[in-house]
């Protein structure tokens, strides 16, 4: 009795393991989003982006932008790289959530309302390169989502940014 009992444990766990989504390195489940749309034969096409958005870097031709310390204002390079962006995201027909992020010197509640200012910013922006507005949100983490912990003026530069994340509606 005992061994049939374990028999079917075994049986279980094996099962369990293949039904199972996918983990990524760092343990999360499947996160890409996919995202159809038409090509020019009329037959539906998948795109599969990774939910860390830019900030992966798996996604090609959609880019992170950075900021100077304690600005919303875009640089000329940040503004070169949102004309490439707003081209992907019209060539692509995808809605956009913009992630504005800071380096860990301020407040919580500062370096959130900065990451909303830096949000705002890029969106504006993005509209009056031709992105319909209805195609973009905003979100503020603050200094919650560091792509590098240091203490350094160049890791603190890294995270004080605009990251693009698709997303489906």
């Amino acid at each position: 009795m005992s061994r049939i009992l374990l028999s079917l444990v075994c049986a279980g766990l094996v099962g369990f393991s293949f039904g199972c989504a996918s983990k990524d390195k760092n343990g999360a489940g499947d996160t890409g989003v996919a995202v159809g749309d038409v090509d020019s034969d009329a037959s539906i096409t998948t795109k599969t982006f990774d939910e860390g958005g830019s900030d992966s870097g798996n996604i090609d031709g959609l880019s992170s932008i950075f900021f100077d310390y304690d600005k919303a204002v875009l640089t000329s390079a940040a503004r070169a790289t949102l004309a490439s962006n707003a081209k992907w995201i019209r060539d692509n027909n995808v809605s956009v959530r913009i992630e504005g992020h800071c380096d860990a010197r301020g407040s919580n509640e500062y370096n959130l309302a900065l990451g909303e200012r830096r949000a705002q910013s890029v969106k504006r922006y993005l509209v009056n390169l031709g992105v319909p507005e209805a195609k973009l949100t905003i979100l503020s983490w603050g200094e919650e989502r560091p792509v590098d912990s240091g203490d350094s003026e160049s890791a603190y530069a890294k995270n004080r940014r605009a990251n693009f994340v698709p997303v489906t509606q």
